[in-house]
Parts: C-alpha cells; sequence; structure tokens
C-alpha cells in the first residue's frame, strides 16, 4: 500500500520520523546509455579529426530508413537545456534531443569491432521491428 503525505507519494518501505525533512524528487536517470567502449571509439575518432574541446555525442532518431525511424549518430559543439537531456557518459558529454529520448528510453549504444562486423549498435527495448541492418527500427 502507497502513502501519501503532503502530496508526495511514498514508496511502503519508506520511514519518516519526525522532524526530519526527506526532500523528494524523481532521480535524474539516463534513459540511453552508452558503453565505454563507444565512448573510447567516440574519443579516438574526436581525436583523429582533431575537433574542439569541449565537442558533445550527439544520439537523436530521425524519419526514415526501411523501417520508419534510423538512429543518429553526430557531434556537436552546442547543447540547449531546454530541448536537450545532456549527460556524462565515462567522460564525454552525450545530448539527447527532447523528441528523440522519447523513442530512445532505455537504448544501450555499443560498438562491436570484430572480423565479421565493427560498427555502433543500437539495443533499443522501444523497438517493434527493425531492419535487417539494424540502422532502422519502428516504435
Amino acid at each position: 500500500m502507497w502513502k501519501y503525505a503532503i502530496g508526495v507519494i511514498l514508496h511502503p518501505d519508506m520511514i519518516i520520523e519526525p522532524g526530519i525533512i526527506i526532500e523528494m524528487g524523481v532521480p535524474e536517470t539516463m534513459s540511453v546509455n552508452v558503453t565505454e567502449e563507444a565512448i573510447n571509439e567516440m574519443k579516438r575518432v574526436i581525436t583523429e579529426q582533431k575537433l574542439p574541446e569541449g565537442t558533445v555525442l550527439r544520439i537523436g532518431v530521425a524519419g526514415g530508413g526501411c523501417s520508419g525511424f534510423q538512429y543518429s549518430l553526430g557531434f556537436d559543439n552546442q547543447t540547449d537545456e531546454a530541448k536537450d537531456h545532456i549527460y556524462d557518459q565515462h567522460g564525454l558529454t552525450v545530448a539527447v534531443d527532447k523528441k528523440s529520448y522519447l523513442f530512445l528510453d532505455g537504448t544501450t549504444v555499443g560498438f562491436h569491432n570484430g572480423i565479421e562486423k565493427r560498427g555502433f549498435t543500437f539495443d533499443n527495448p522501444n523497438a517493434v521491428k527493425s531492419c535487417g541492418c539494424g540502422s532502422s527500427f519502428s516504435a
């Protein structure tokens, strides 16, 4: 059973003692996770291309591809807190625009470097269908 206290829903396991003020809020969680391997590859590209310090990894979704949406990865030198979710992952700033955020919640971006293939991968729990190459999806 959930308890209510001053307009805040409390989990039944929470204990409130008199005289103690509890600051409640929604924790900031990363909806798009980027593996350390993927971040390292991005950092390698930033260095190789001599991109300016403060370069941001921008992850998004755009209309297109054979399944309706396609993933986008790129570099940017600007972010906008009003339009982007901005996070630090393994020492690199990652920005996801708020529209793309809706389609990417829970997604993990990885990097595969093997004999049979090399490139970035998207593990998106919101994708109900994807194309054979994995670069587009429908939600």
